[in-house]
Parts: structure tokens; sequence; C-alpha cells
């Protein structure tokens, strides 16, 4: 399956145009940059055409404009990732920044992907106009029913209060309702503001663990060379060896590897 292609693929040598032509004519868009594609709710209308019915698609957010909105579209990618088992993992922090380099590699493994599951074929039954237009109505019909409940709150009044009273409760109710709206922007602002920053904390710790685990594997596969029986007694790798198991931080160990290879030269 096309979730673990190599960096050296024939998918990674696919040109941001073709890339754009095959967003465009798929999903019945007008992309002209690959940046544009950043909020990761493409990829996940591209899932929705591949895999029908998997994507959460009321969860999407096609106009999303801010790295937390694109964040929560990537987090959707990344369950729908993990339903189907698709070992890839999604570099987040460096997609929503919307460089161009990053955002085109994913678009590339992601049309390889979605190639290998449809045979490079549209599905026709699949309207992807509609689907959009669909989640947009969803969302404006909850923002409604939310409005709509919280002014019949705000606008009921007490039928046997005078109408002089009526004022002056609703004057008093709406003074409280904007501070207490005020307080609770102001909370929801900080609470999305501290979700981001764990959020980024969160995706800079996987990344550091994935650098730390690339170099460790690089670091012991050079152990394991140097200790093959046929080299081990070869003064590079001796002078290497001094390197990988010294204790101290001072250096002493790389110039000792120094001069067993100066050595090693002058003798020969």
């Amino acid at each position: 399956m096309a979730a673990n292609i190599g960096i050296m693929d024939s998918a990674y040598f696919v040109g941001r145009n073709e890339i754009l032509s095959w967003i465009n004519d798929t999903l019945q868009l007008h992309l002209s940059r690959i940046e544009e594609a950043a909020s990761g709710a493409v990829q996940c209308q591209m899932m929705d055409m591949t895999y029908p019915g998997v994507v959460p698609m009321h969860k999407v957010n096609f106009d999303g404009k801010t790295e937390y909105d694109f964040i929560q579209n990537y987090k959707v990618l990344q369950d729908v990732f993990n339903k189907l088992k698709i070992d890839k993992h999604i570099e987040v922090n460096r997609l929503v920044k919307a460089r161009p380099l990053d955002n085109l590699e994913f678009l590339q493994w992601l049309k390889r992907y979605c190639d290998s599951v449809n045979g490079g074929l549209m599905n026709e039954n699949y309207n992807p106009v509609e689907r959009r237009t669909k989640v947009g109505k969803e969302r404006s019909v909850k923002c409604s029913q939310k409005n709509s409940k919280s002014l019949q709150t705000n606008n009921s009044v007490n039928p046997g209060s005078t109408e002089g009273d009526s004022r002056v409760q609703g004057r008093t109710i709406s003074a409280n309702l904007r501070k207490q709206g005020g307080v609770a922007s102001g909370a929801n602002s900080s609470l999305e503001a501290l979700t981001k920053e764990v959020t980024d904390l969160k995706l800079s710790a996987d990344d550091l663990e994935k650098e730390r685990d690339f170099y460790f594997a690089k670091l012991h596969d050079i152990e394991v060379l140097c200790q093959a029986p046929e080299l081990e007694n070869i003064p590079i790798v001796v002078a290497v060896k001094k390197i990988l198991y010294a204790e101290d931080e001072k250096g002493s160990a790389l110039e000792e590897a120094q001069e067993i290879v100066s050595q090693s030269i002058n003798i020969e």
C-alpha cells in the first residue's frame, strides 16, 4: 500500500501543476497555489471521496483562517488515517505554516495513496460541491439554532411586571448578559490559546522524538558495522568506536580518535 512509499518513489516527482489540476478537477475547486490547501480541508475531502462515509465531514472547516482551525482539520484527517489503519504521520506543525514544499510533498503522497485505492479514477457518484455545500448548511443551521435559543432566553420577561419594571429589568438583564458575555468570551479565548499551545507542544515533542529515534538508529547501524570481525581492527573503525563508547564530554575521545587515524596514515 502507498502509505509507506519511499522518499525516492516516483510519487514525489509529480509537479505542483499536476497536483493542482488533480485537486481542482476532482473536487471542482480553483486553487492556484499549493499552499492554499494548507488548511487540511482538501485532504479531508479527498479521503471522503476515496472512502465515502468514513470522514465526519461536519467537523471539517472549509472556511478556516487560523492555524488553530487548520489543526482541527488535521486532527479529523489523522483520526481517519487511524480508523483505516493508514500508517502515515501527518507533520501538522509544518503543514499549517503553509510552506509550499511541505504541503506539496504531503499532497504528492496523498495522490499516490488515493490512486492506489481507486486506480486513479474519480468516483462518478461523488458530488464534491454538494458535499461542501451540505457541510456549510449544517454549520449555518447549528449556528442559527444556537443564536435562536439564546435570543429566546434573553427575550423572556415576567408577564406580571409593569411596563416600567420590564424596561428596568430588560436593561439590568442586558447589562448582566454583556458582562457575562465578556467574561465568557475572554475565557473562551484563553482556553483556545491554551489548547493551541498544548497542541503545538505535543507536535514539537513528537518531532523531537522522531528526530531522536532517527539519529539513534543511525548510530546503532554504525555500531553494528564496526563490530564486524573483518572490520573491527581497522584504524578508522577503532577511531569511530573510540568516539562511540567515550564516557566524557570534553572532546578527548575525538582527539584520541584523530591520533589513531593520523598514526595509521603515517604508517602507510
